[in-house]
Parts: C-alpha cells; sequence; structure tokens
C-alpha cells in the first residue's frame, strides 16, 4: 500500500524532472533522496498513481538516457581540459 506522503512525493518528483527535464540523479539531489528511491517513485509507484504523468516523465528519462553518453563525453573532456590547462 503507497501512503499519501509518497504519493505527493511521486507526483512531485515526477512534476519537478518534467519541468526541469531533470536527471534522475539530479532530482535526487535536489530533493535530497537517493537515486533509488527517485527511480522507484517515478517508474513504479507513479505508474499506479498517475499514469498521464508517468508517460511524461518515461518520455524524459528516455531522452536523458538516449543523451548520457554525450554528458559523459563531455564530463570526461572537461576534465582533461582543465588538467592540460593547469
Amino acid at each position: 500500500m503507497i501512503t499519501d506522503t509518497k504519493q505527493e512525493r511521486c507526483v512531485i518528483l515526477g512534476e519537478y524532472i518534467i519541468e526541469n527535464k531533470a536527471t534522475v540523479r539530479s532530482a535526487a539531489k535536489q530533493f535530497g533522496i537517493s537515486k533509488s528511491t527517485v527511480h522507484q517513485d517515478v517508474t513504479v509507484r507513479l505508474s499506479k498513481i498517475n499514469p498521464a504523468l508517468y508517460k511524461k516523465v518515461r518520455s524524459v528519462l528516455e531522452k536523458n538516457k538516449e543523451e548520457r553518453h554525450i554528458r559523459g563525453g563531455m564530463a570526461t573532456k572537461l576534465k582533461y581540459s582543465k588538467a592540460a590547462s593547469e
């Protein structure tokens, strides 16, 4: 059984991810909870609570997943360019 506070948290997290096109990691950091909790809330729990919001969140998360290799490459590039300039 999902409690009311968990339901509210799921909806708040889902809305935050949609509004900010946020990753699970950035949402977890923003709300001070674990990545696992965010992932569980916006995939499993949210699909039962609010299917329409779940579909929107899912599309943002899929886009983030497609782009993560680019973000990783940019982080590596930045790391080594900083090291070279020192």
